[in-house]
């Protein structure tokens, strides 16, 4: 995808978009999975096509987990501080209340990885009682989650106020920065408004992106926690369990302090609208399917092959012996490049079934022990997660049982993710539907060439095209039973993996190649991120 070099775009609402994690690059810790990867790439894409939108997030001292395998091959997490040399002091300090203490928030400026300018809030400095609060991505769930979010969002509007910028639309990707819109709501009742006035002054400005398709997933707090930890920001008790309840849930509060709301994909935009139904006076819910930055993730070369019936194969190839190369060099494992290859990587979660394939043993024998398929794995669990740490476990387990035909790379950052989305023959993806919000690495995936082999969930009923892009497995069947569910997939996932998808790589590969062509073609317009941002303007800004 080419740079949009047309004139600058004027008279589009100024947008600060509020985030966590950014993932940007590998050597930037700032992202634990798919929310900071969609983040960056939106980022870098209202940088290419020149949308004037910022970022809001956190410098994260220790970033996310460096999650390896130990010698009992179990996961274990381990933590650095990092030091980067390119992040620009903006000479900004704002100030946060915590717990009734004063808190220094730093503002760092970065624009070094093709994106739109993002601004840092770091309060690792000296003269911090509460210096740890930007110290872990994700690392706890109570106090210390408020305190980061405190950071985040009422630290947020204050910098940017520092920074003179003019913002018209503020956009929360995700719960965790709701409490920058009380910091919109103290600010005009300090101008004289009215708490109601105030409230819908502030929905006129916001925007919200919500993902979690798991209403357990969905972060809540006790009033009373929000309370002495400062998080109300001058709200009554009384105020906040109107927004929101005791517990309070803040994706309940978010999307009633916004004008409009958007799910990630459209069967998600179904599945948002049904969760919170029963929220009274909430945002509409729109759909507006994630899509993804093609130069980070896309090799150009295969974009142009199949936009000019070249020759897909060698560049596929060579792709895949990198991926070989690459999982030598960290495994020690040598793949072989005539064997279909399944690149796999999702967060270890129970929902996304990761050691699906290996369900039943005689066929995984049959499989992996005779050389007719290899699969490499990776992902990380959340570090306070011990079931997602059991899921890598048994994937470890699974390459100690087939060494020679399955891999677990350790500790998955973006290197590993355009690796596998570039040199993988299949991506394979099973959630339970509908639990899966999008999974924007099958986009990174069909974009290369490799076929995605997914149940209907997330961004593939979009896009599937059984049998001429790709395949699905399970006709969309949905079961509040898990395990009718899980016999139900599994016996379609045998079914076309054994009837389809390996005889068409093995015996037909004119067919494979133009199923390839077809994907890249399906995807490469839809599903990159101009069209996102555009429907963001259309449907959510300019609303």
């Amino acid at each position: 995808m080419s740079k949009d070099t047309s004139t600058p775009k004027k008279n589009l609402p100024k947008v600060a978009y509020f985030c966590m994690e950014y993932g940007l690059d590998t050597a930037f810790k700032a992202y634990a999975g798919g929310l900071g990867i969609l983040a960056g790439d939106y980022l870098k894409g209202a940088k290419d096509h020149d949308y004037p939108v910022i970022g809001i997030g956190i410098k994260w001292k220790q970033g996310y987990t460096d999650q390896l395998i130990g010698k009992n091959d179990y996961p274990y997490d381990s933590y650095h501080n990092y030091q980067y040399d390119f992040l620009k002091d903006t000479g900004v300090t704002v100030t946060v209340e915590i717990k009734r203490q004063k808190v220094k928030c730093k503002v760092w400026e970065i624009d070094c990885f093709g994106n739109a300018t993002i601004y840092l809030l770091d309060t690792d400095l000296p003269e911090n009682p509460e210096a740890w609060t930007t110290g872990q991505l994700y690392g706890w769930f109570g106090e210390e989650r408020v305190a980061q979010e405190i950071v985040l969002g009422i630290g947020g509007v204050k910098a940017l106020r520092a920074l003179n910028l003019d913002i018209d639309i503020y956009h929360f990707n995700e719960g965790h920065a709701l409490f920058a819109g009380f910091e919109l709501i103290r600010e005009k009742m300090k101008k004289g408004m009215s708490y109601k006035e105030a409230k819908k002054a502030t929905r006129k400005e916001v925007v919200f992106t919500t993902h979690t398709p798991v209403v357990q997933g969905n972060e809540s707090h006790p009033i009373e926690r929000l309370m002495y930890m400062g998080a109300n920001n001058g709200l009554s008790e009384k105020q906040l369990k109107k927004i929101a309840g005791d517990p309070f849930n803040m994706t309940v509060a978010a999307l009633k302090l916004s004008k409009v709301a958007n799910a990630v994909a459209q069967l998600h935009g179904e599945t948002a609208n049904k969760m919170w139904k029963h929220v009274k006076k909430r945002a509409e819910i729109l759909a507006i399917t994630n899509a993804i930055h093609t130069p980070t993730w896309v090799d150009a070369r295969m974009l142009e092959a199949a936009e000019k019936d070249g020759d897909l194969w060698s560049i596929h190839t060579e792709n895949k012996k990198a991926l070989i190369d690459f999982v030598k060099e960290r495994n020690g494992v040598a793949l072989r490049e005539d064997v279909l290859l399944i690149g796999f990587s999702r967060r270890a979660v129970a929902y996304k079934r990761s050691d699906f394939i290996f369900t039943d043993e005689e066929i995984a024998d049959s499989l992996f022990k005779e050389g007719k398929l290899q699969i490499v794995f990776s992902g990380r669990a959340h570090p306070l997660d011990d079931g997602g740490k059991d899921i890598v476990a048994r994937l470890v387990a699974m390459s100690r049982k087939y060494p020679e035909s399955v891999v677990f790379l350790e500790n998955y950052d973006m290197t590993i993710g355009r690796m596998l989305t570039r040199g993988s023959d299949i991506w394979l993806n099973n959630p339970r539907r509908p639990k899966e919000a999008s999974g924007t690495s099958g986009m990174k995936a069909a974009m290369n060439g490799v076929l995605n082999f997914s149940t209907l969930d997330g961004w593939w009923p979009e896009a599937c095209k059984h049998g001429e892009n790709g395949w699905q497995f399970g006709d969309g069947f949905e079961c509040k039973k898990e395990k009718k569910q899980d016999a139900h997939d599994l016996k379609a996932f045998y079914k076309v993996l054994l009837n389809e998808v390996l005889p068409t790589y093995y015996e037909d590969k004119k067919k494979w190649v133009a199923m390839m062509r077809q994907s890249i073609l399906d995807t490469k317009e839809y599903f990159a991120v101009k069209r996102m941002l555009d429907e963001y303007y259309e449907l959510l800004y300019k609303a």
